[in-house]
């Protein structure tokens, strides 16, 4: 953590609604430290309706170099920003943005990077398996986009909303990496399933997918860091699958965040 503020620390923010639910402002502040920089990261608490007033008073505040953002502003900050990478622009979502040395604003999509990386620390090798991905969010546009990327051999999209399903299905069509379908939330015959909804955030919250179809073989990954064993990887392990938590992908993730801070 920093140990000391001072008109010289560089400020990032975190910005989500609800946001009391991310522990990353101390890691990623910490992070920022081991690499000898200055900098702190604030958790911002701000609606979808406020969002763009929010954004404009971060591109005229000149200490604040970068924002960090989750649900449910993915999509609206890349709006805000003056320029993407290729990977968000296909996705129109941004986690991370950064201040530009001309001041204009750089954004990108790393959460599939993260996890991507997570899965593989399980001992999975993504090439040629059979995915499903529940949630066409930020969040699970990125994911499926990464794995698409690593050579997955099927992808299928499950989401409640019919219209943003079919839009990110006929999305990640054109990059032809790979069969790209719409699905149910049932994970029977697939190897690798994955929630990136904030289904399981609450108690009272359905399952995102159907629990008696997880077997054995699958890896199974959620994308909520709270609670950190969720009532989805909890039935994973259960049934025998090697899991991927939402701590665990996170901690990946802020890898990428640090390295896009500091390219």
């Amino acid at each position: 953590m920093v140990l000391s503020l001072s008109g010289k620390t560089r400020v990032y923010y975190i910005v989500g609604d609800p946001i009391e639910q991310v522990k990353s402002p101390g890691g990623m502040t910490a992070g920022f430290g081991t690499l000898g920089m200055d900098a702190v990261v604030l958790p911002a608490h701000v609606s979808r309706e406020a969002f763009a007033t929010f954004f404009a008073g971060v591109k005229a505040t000149q200490n604040v170099d970068g924002v960090i953002a989750t649900v449910p502003h993915k999509f609206s900050i890349a709006e805000q920003c003056d320029d993407l990478t290729p990977r968000a622009r296909l996705l129109g979502a941004v986690n991370v943005a950064r201040r530009r040395a001309d001041g204009t604003w750089f954004g990108d999509q790393v959460d599939g990077l993260g996890f991507v990386q997570a899965l593989r620390k399980t001992g999975l090798d993504p090439h040629g398996v059979r995915v499903l991905v529940v949630g066409a969010g930020g969040a699970g546009s990125a994911i499926a986009e990464a794995l698409l990327a690593a050579g997955v051999g099927s992808l299928a999209i499950c989401d409640q909303d019919g219209d943003r399903r079919k839009h990110l299905v006929d999305r990640l069509s054109t990059l032809k990496l790979g069969a790209v379908s719409a699905a149910s939330a049932d994970p029977a015959g697939m190897d690798v399933v994955v929630n990136a909804t904030p289904m399981g955030m609450r108690a009272e919250d359905p399952c995102p997918v159907r629990i008696a179809s997880l077997t054995a073989h699958m890896v199974v990954g959620d994308a909520i860091t709270v609670p950190e064993i969720s009532p989805l990887i909890a039935a994973a392990r259960a049934a025998g699958c090697r899991t991927v938590t939402g701590p665990e992908m996170f901690a990946c993730v802020a890898q990428h965040m640090l390295r896009f801070y500091t390219e």
